[in-house]
């Protein structure tokens, strides 16, 4: 992969840009990018809205309300996997949940993620609706996971974090960062489909956030669009981080304005998903983006 700053380049001829993300019962196709993958914590410690959705019908309204605002796709997860959150067992994880999947099953037209990587929360997810495993570890984490992705047939987003939640922020030391993270994408990339997984069913995310330094996720973001090569669609996390704030110099308000920026800045790299908490205000942005023609290189 060669990183290339010309925004001819970026916006024209991106060489491997997947087209398409084949998921357990659909297929999601990528005309022009990105689409918004609204999260969903129903945490009571997630770092930005942890504890605002933990009510099983709270979560419920809020999924409806991000469907209503323009999301594409909606990412339930719960368990926080925040710098130095704890660890929950199986079965608080399924309890939060199971609930919110149960009601929404068949209500929205939207596919939903589940954000888990133990084996067994994603199996009664997948049962209970969900179109796609997105897994923290890159389907590591759990030796079962595999195994489900498999059987259940759903789609799968692989993402790169240095460690666990614990220990990840811990001085993460990268001699070239989007080197050495494109190499692990890829190479689990080819495990998978080694082991059987097809690769249109691949996402992969480079984990903004999840043991890399300010610079580190600065860096990636900006040279993200090397990561096409893979030949899989690419996730980005990077709603309300902290490394806005750093670039910001703003420690407290609101993050919406940085994460706007970053949206316009990946939609440039051609990058597919792009997972974030403020869904209408971000959906505002990339239809005006767009209306004004800051895509217009890719028709």
């Amino acid at each position: 992969m060669t990183s290339d700053s010309s925004g001819d380049a970026l916006l024209s001829g991106i060489p491997h840009r997947a087209a398409s993300w084949r998921l357990r019962t659909r297929t999601l196709n990528f005309p022009r990018p990105p689409l918004i993958m609204g999260i969903l914590n129903v945490t009571p410690d997630s770092f930005s809205d942890g504890g605002q959705f933990q009510d099983a019908s709270h979560a419920v309204d809020r999924a409806r309300v991000m469907a209503d605002q323009g999301a594409d796709l909606l990412d339930i997860g719960g368990e926080s996997t925040r710098p130095y959150s704890d660890p929950i067992d199986e079965r608080e994880e399924l309890q939060r949940v199971l609930p919110v999947l149960q009601r929404l099953e068949g209500q929205l037209d939207i596919p939903i993620s589940i954000d888990t990587s133990k084996a067994n929360v994603a199996r009664e997810a997948v049962a209970a609706g969900a179109e796609i495993i997105n897994d923290v570890t890159g389907l590591e984490g759990d030796p079962g996971m595999l195994d489900v992705a498999l059987g259940t047939g759903a789609g799968v987003c692989v993402m790169h974090m240095r460690g666990t939640p614990q220990t990840m922020q811990e001085d993460p030391h990268y001699d070239d960062v989007t080197r050495e993270i494109g190499i692990y994408l890829k190479q689990r990339r080819d495990a998978l489909v080694a082991a059987g997984l097809p690769m249109e069913k691949i996402a992969l995310d480079p984990g903004i956030g999840f043991g890399k330094t300010h610079e580190h996720n600065l860096t990636l973001l900006s040279r993200c669009h090397e990561f096409h090569a893979c030949g899989c669609p690419l996730l980005v996390g990077h709603s309300r981080k902290e490394f806005i704030a750093k670039v910001s110099g703003r420690k407290e308000g609101s993050r919406l304005g940085g994460t706007i920026g970053v949206t316009l800045a990946l939609a440039l790299r051609g990058v597919q998903v792009i997972r974030v908490h403020d869904v209408q205000e971000v959906r505002e942005a990339l239809d005006l983006f767009i209306a004004s023609g800051g895509l217009e290189s890719w028709k």
